[in-house]
């Protein structure tokens, strides 16, 4: 099974919004749609999925989940359906999740690293794959509370003071999540990557970090 350190994972989530400098591992394929789903894989099977690098996107419907097609989806909204296995997802996360899982095809990730929307698909594909993910800035993309099978590899990093953590209301995140607060005051929503780096480093809890995942 993969295993791969916290810090360097952050390294490549933030690498993911800018693949170009992304020397090693190397890109072997990516996906850049129409409708704004994208997705990096590497030769030695790690999966990059990036989403929103600010909040402001969040709440002013740029990311890509809410306009996948012809159809917005909005923030708050209920709408659910049933993955393969039962698991009952956010509409708008799971049908991004299903465009990643239809452009793999029959290749298989042995690292899943999302941030944001690609945090909320990790979750998911996390599970899919029964394959490790860490996704930082995740929202919530699991529907009732309680595990699922296969959510025991994904870990979701979260900052308290980033609002997207919190979203959408009434879903849960499936494995793994751990919240963390900076050591100073902070005024901002800290939802970007840079800043998920920095608190790796310098965090007050109330949970603890682990060094490697899984």
């Amino acid at each position: 099974m993969a295993r791969i350190r916290l810090t360097d994972a952050a390294i490549f989530a933030q690498q993911s919004y800018k693949p170009q400098t992304i020397q090693s591992p190397r890109i072997t394929d990516s996906l850049d749609t129409d409708d704004d789903v994208q997705a990096y894989l590497t030769e030695t099977g790690v999966l990059l999925l990036p989403g929103s690098n600010s909040i402001l996107d969040y709440f002013h419907f740029n990311l890509r989940v809410f306009r996948i097609g012809h159809t917005r989806y909005r923030l708050a909204s209920n709408g659910t359906e049933r993955g393969a296995s039962g698991t009952i997802w956010h509409q708008g996360f799971l049908i991004y999740a299903r465009r990643v899982y239809a452009w793999l095809g029959d290749r298989r990730p042995k690292l899943i690293i999302g941030h944001s929307l690609g945090a909320a698909a990790t979750q998911i594909l996390s599970k899919s794959y029964n394959v490790p993910g860490i996704g930082f800035a995740a929202p919530r993309p699991k529907k009732g509370g309680g595990a699922v099978q296969h959510d025991d590899k994904c870990l979701s990093i979260c900052r308290i003071d980033d609002t997207v953590c919190g979203l959408p209301p009434n879903f849960n995140h499936m494995g793994d999540a751990r919240f963390f607060e900076p050591r100073s005051n902070n005024w901002g929503l800290d939802h970007s990557m840079k800043n998920y780096r920095k608190i790796l480093d310098n965090h007050k809890g109330p949970d603890k970090l682990p060094v490697l995942w899984p």
